[in-house]
């Protein structure tokens, strides 16, 4: 999509969707009506939970969301956060069942995006989206299978990064972290105890500084070559 804006009143969902794919002044107009139908869920809200219907697609305009793996003695696995102009429920084919549960980490609002099938622009926006999320998943699986503590939470960071830069939501090498230690502990498959060693590492190496809900990573680039991840590509800021 082609954005001629106020940068100030147009929603970070908006503008990373302009960024997946090239579109037109409908496809704009379609999702702005969408944007302005928003419904509000608390913190700790489910929007999916696994193995019931999935009630229709959702687009994230502001707040975190994330998957997760609920255990029988309360253990629970992140698989990936969902940031704005992310989807939520976004399926092809008919009665879809969540595989997982998604909850609210902070106060977040969504709409109920175009429909698939009404304008070929969106639809391409929506499969690049989709693909996307795939990739983020596999990261994950990359992250907790064969990276240490330290690049576990570097890798997490930078895609991070990467994806608010989308939207936006970046401020220079700085973006707001709303969750906490253990959420990124059970993110990573470690110990809230450990990952607040590998942080303090970290800031000591110039690498990572999490102060006050916020994360800046000084130098991008360096800690990609670190971790071995892909050069990033952060639009933007």
């Amino acid at each position: 999509m082609t954005l001629n804006r106020d940068p100030a009143s147009v929603s970070p969902a908006l503008i990373r969707m302009s960024r997946l794919t090239a579109s037109d002044g409908a496809s704009v107009q379609a999702v702005k009506e969408a944007i302005a139908r928003p419904q509000q869920f608390r913190p700790r809200r489910d929007l999916m939970v696994e193995g019931r219907d999935i009630g229709g697609p959702q687009l994230i305009l502001s707040g975190w969301a994330a998957r997760v793996r609920l255990l029988l003695d309360g253990r629970r696995q992140f698989l990936n956060f969902l940031l704005p102009g992310d989807f939520v429920g976004l399926y092809h084919h008919r009665r879809p069942i969540a595989p997982t549960n998604i909850i609210t980490l902070t106060d977040v609002t969504t709409c109920v995006p175009p429909e698939l099938g009404t304008l070929p622009a969106l639809d391409e926006a929506y499969a690049v989206a989709q693909a996307m999320d795939e990739a983020y998943l596999l990261a994950q699986i990359a992250r907790l299978g064969r990276m240490n503590a330290m690049e576990r939470i570097a890798d997490l960071m930078l895609e991070l990064y990467e994806r608010l830069a989308m939207s936006d939501l970046t401020h220079g090498r700085s973006f707001d972290l709303p969750i906490t230690q253990e959420t990124l502990a059970d993110a990573l498959g470690l110990t809230a105890v450990h990952v607040n060693r590998m942080l303090q590492a970290a800031r000591r190496a110039g690498d990572l500084i999490w102060s006050s809900r916020s994360m800046t990573i000084p130098d991008p680039k360096s800690l990609a070559r670190k971790v071995g991840r892909a050069q990033i590509r952060v639009t933007g800021n």
